[in-house]
């Protein structure tokens, strides 16, 4: 057999995988993953690798670390996610890791625009009334005029400031590396007190856990709006909550460390904070949308091409 062949995908996806060019099906050889992949004959072979959607641990009798090292000729793993930090520890530098990134964009920034809109226009709060049958009506704000920044500018995060400026916003943006309309990470202490609203779209990566601290809330303007739509981790719960609590900032998340968020947390009930349990992508086409990119790259693998989505360094 083609070494380059074979490729073990999660199991229940085989079907997503069906509408491929001839001449992809014809060097490809895709199986789901083994019940017992460890124990399989055929891991030396595999060449490319489809993991279940996991965080750390696969729960079908095996380590994905394990898994992942033990397949010798592995040269590419294909995530079913946008984020890969639950993966990217786990692959070897001879190994290239893609992503899904992309697939989601437009459902991220909606969501996050939504979001933002419900706590300007005190939504939680109607809702909460309405439910209670109270008429209480609560002072909103306008968006037009807003000074948005941006830490973290990837694809989400371009895609929803297409979605704010027509509400009339100013826009900065902060990037890990500085370009062209973005500012270097050094410049986040700047920025952040002239910002009405803060959106945090970066990846978790070691430099990016606990970003948003007791420092950066503290230099935020008082009354701000706080987005994330990174991880929960980003975030430092506990800061977070005691700047919820003395009123410095207002947040709306869709990501908490922990996540999912046990019943009766603190943050649950910080004043100013609207939540929602990571829901970005959960949408019925949302499997659709991230094999859409799994299926071109496993095209571009088979033909030798330049794949999507590639990560690299600190992503």
């Amino acid at each position: 057999m083609d070494e380059r062949r074979l490729v073990w995908t999660a199991p229940g996806t085989l079907a997503d995988l069906n509408d491929l060019p001839r001449d992809a099906r014809a060097q490809l050889e895709i199986v789901e993953i083994p019940a017992d992949p460890l124990a399989d004959q055929r891991l030396a072979e595999v060449r490319v690798l489809i993991p279940p959607l996991v965080r750390n641990q696969a729960d079908d009798g095996y380590d994905l670390k394990t898994l992942i090292a033990s397949a010798s000729r592995l040269d590419l793993v294909q995530a079913l996610t946008s984020g890969v930090d639950w993966i990217v520890d786990l692959i070897p530098a001879e190994v290239t890791l893609c992503s899904v990134r992309g697939a989601y964009d437009d459902l991220m920034a909606e969501l996050m625009l939504a979001g933002i809109l419900a706590v300007y226009k005190e939504i939680p709060h109607h809702a909460a009334a309405q439910a209670r049958g109270r008429w209480e009506p609560r002072q909103v704000r306008v968006l037009g005029g807003s000074r948005v920044l941006f830490v973290g500018y990837g694809s989400i995060a371009q895609c929803l400031e297409k979605y704010l400026l027509p509400f009339g916003v100013e826009v900065r943006r902060v990037a890990r590396r500085p370009r062209e309309g973005v500012d270097g990470i050094s410049e986040l202490s700047v920025l952040l007190p002239g910002a009405d609203i803060v959106v945090v779209l970066t990846p978790l990566t070691a430099q990016t856990q606990g970003l948003i601290d007791e420092e950066f809330l503290t230099l935020m303007k008082p009354g701000a709006l706080l987005v994330n739509g990174a991880r929960g981790l980003v975030a430092d719960t506990e800061a977070l909550i005691a700047a919820a609590e003395r009123g410095k900032v207002r947040a709306y998340l869709d990501v908490t460390d922990p996540e999912p968020l046990p019943d009766g947390h603190a943050l649950w009930s910080a004043p100013g904070v609207f939540i929602t349990p990571h829901i970005g992508s959960l949408v019925p086409e949302n499997r659709e949308r991230a094999f859409a990119v799994v299926r071109e790259n496993l095209i571009s693998w088979a033909r030798g091409e330049t794949l999507r989505n590639v990560v690299a360094g600190d992503y």
